[in-house]
């Protein structure tokens, strides 16, 4: 893959809410949490797990406790046949933390693991408002992990737009349903050698 592939296939991520009912296969789905665990992680402590959820009867009862598109709910949840076929929870080890700097931890190897599956064709929506404690309960996760969010998962059944703004953040969904997303201009996020206001 050479470097312009790697930019389109980065600048094509979207959070997909929409998804085909097709099985993803368990072998790319441990090669994503093996780049996701090589990403960057403070004082190398290394305290994400990863919990993998595929079988159909825990994924459909995780979906009621996971929420979607917040500007657009619920025009920007997933259909009836269109939910996820799988998902991520990303586990923090409390037994392995010394300070919250995990929290970058998170990022960084979430998007490791969303843009390897990207490259799989797999789509995915990375969810903070999820039910933490029904899905402790549900998924019986022990105590000594915290859940620092969900990866929704499945191979894309909607089209995105991306649509350059200055001011307006916030996505819709047009009657074809396209979604459509803002994004600010490079140039309004891009500052060299001194801060200009844009």
């Amino acid at each position: 893959m050479n470097n312009e592939m790697i930019l389109d296939l980065m600048k094509s991520r979207r959070s997909v809410r929409q998804f085909k009912q097709t099985p993803i296969p368990a072998d790319q789905i441990e090669n994503c949490i093996n780049v996701a665990r090589l990403a960057p992680s403070a004082k190398n402590i290394q305290p994400l797990e990863y919990l993998y959820i595929d079988e159909k009867e825990k994924v459909d009862a995780v979906f009621p406790f996971c929420k979607w598109a917040g500007y657009i709910d619920p025009k920007g949840n997933p259909e009836k046949d269109k939910t996820p076929v799988a998902y991520l929870f990303v586990l923090v080890n409390k037994n392995h933390i010394e300070s919250d700097f995990f929290k970058y931890d998170v990022g960084a190897a979430n998007e490791n693991f969303i843009i390897s599956a990207l490259s799989y064709g797999i789509g995915s929506c990375w969810l903070l408002s999820i039910n933490r404690p029904k899905l402790r309960e549900l998924l019986n996760i022990p105590e000594h992990y915290n859940i620092d969010s969900a990866i929704a998962l499945g191979y894309s059944d909607e089209k995105h737009v991306v649509v350059e703004t200055e001011h307006d953040i916030k996505y819709w969904k047009d009657d074809d349903k396209t979604f459509f997303v803002p994004k600010r201009k490079v140039l309004n996020v891009y500052h060299k050698n001194k801060i200009e206001i844009k």
